[in-house]
């Protein structure tokens, strides 16, 4: 026997279809003995409703928000792609999505952003965290007046969000903690490791986890150095960079965990190839993928973006229905590429430097 309808429920119980309809939705007016033989049927049977049809027999309108850092280039303005054609392909699904853009690492202008859509009846919210107490309280706040959050990228307080879609942050960190201690087996002086990590800012639960996992597995093995905090801007990345390797040739690895490639790879391109550090960077994009192929990057670290917004999306969608998510559902695993096992440039859509 397939899947059972409604039709099934109805002639189960001995019931009419709009009968055992008005019973589904609790919409009055039938006989109690009636409505036990429908809900009977229903346990018997394992009927399970099927929202989206309901929603769209109803003409449901779902209305979203999504925030998400401002960028020009990188994987940021590669998410805000993947985005935009979610919402054209969306809206034949009656899903309107708004989409704000927000200073990275602003706190104070994500929680204007978040106090905003509290005042336009948004159905959910999607946006990629800021570790700070404005943001969550103004999150928690939100999810008080019932409008479902979902966390992207970055994650927030468990208490402000209903669900979290990406990576596991500080995996990742261990992930290239030990691509880093690999590259430092074999001995000699090599061996004993000057190790860089580059941050955007610790303020993002990403990068936090990021370092802190990263750390948890290098420690022990390799001597790390202060960390450079650079906002993700690449210029400021360049400059600190150039800096920290005139003042330590002996800089062995540079883990760069956060974005602003561009300034990252125009500081190596002035190393010599015997004295370039081994690199670990995060994110696919054209930028990261040419530096691969020309030995500046030696390991890249991609979430895959555009599955994120799809189960981001998909989150809202469930949350709005009052459905329940399942945390493993938004749980993207990250892919590790090197030189030679690069997907095709068509797997991973448009890419521009990050």
């Amino acid at each position: 026997m397939g899947k059972p309808t409604l039709h099934d429920v109805a002639a189960a119980a001995g019931v009419s279809y709009a009968t055992a309809d008005r019973v589904l939705n609790n919409r009055g007016g039938v006989a109690k003995k009636s409505q036990d033989r429908v809900r009977s049927a229903i346990a018997d049977l394992g009927y399970q409703r099927d929202i989206t049809a309901a929603n769209l027999s109803r003409r449901r309108q779902y209305r979203f928000a999504v925030l998400l850092p401002a960028a020009s280039e990188g994987f940021f303005a590669r998410l805000h792609g993947d985005l935009e054609q979610e919402v054209a392909a969306r809206s034949r699904s009656r899903q309107q999505i708004a989409i704000t853009r927000v200073p990275p690492f602003d706190a104070a202008a994500l929680t204007r952003a978040i106090e905003s859509c509290a005042a336009e009846g948004y159905d959910g919210i999607c946006l990629v965290a800021v570790e700070d107490p404005g943001v969550e309280a103004a999150l928690t706040r939100l999810r008080a007046q019932g409008v479902a959050v979902v966390t992207l990228v970055a994650d927030s307080a468990s208490q402000a969000r209903d669900a979290y879609v990406g990576i596991d942050n500080r995996s990742a960190g261990r992930t290239a903690g030990d691509l880093m201690r690999l590259a430092h087996r074999g001995g000699g002086a090599a061996s004993l490791g000057q190790i860089l990590p580059i941050t955007g800012s610790l303020n993002a639960r990403d990068h936090a986890d990021r370092y802190a996992g990263f750390c948890d597995v290098v420690s022990a093995d390799l001597h790390i150095l202060p960390r450079l905090e650079t906002g993700d801007d690449p210029e400021i990345l360049e400059q600190a960079l150039r800096r920290a390797l005139r003042a330590n040739p002996d800089i062995t690895g540079i883990y760069n965990l956060g974005a602003g490639i561009p300034g990252l790879i125009s500081a190596l391109a002035t190393t010599q190839p015997g004295d370039k550090p081994v690199v670990i960077s995060h994110e696919l994009c054209a930028a990261t993928r040419d530096a691969v192929a020309n030995g500046l990057i030696d390991a890249v670290i991609d979430q895959k973006p555009a599955q994120e917004i799809t189960a981001a999306l998909a989150a809202l969608v469930a949350l709005s229905d009052g459905q329940p998510v399942d945390p493993l559902a938004g749980q993207i695993t990250p892919a590790v590429h090197f030189k030679h096992n690069m997907p095709p440039q068509s797997a991973v859509g448009p890419e521009e430097g990050a």
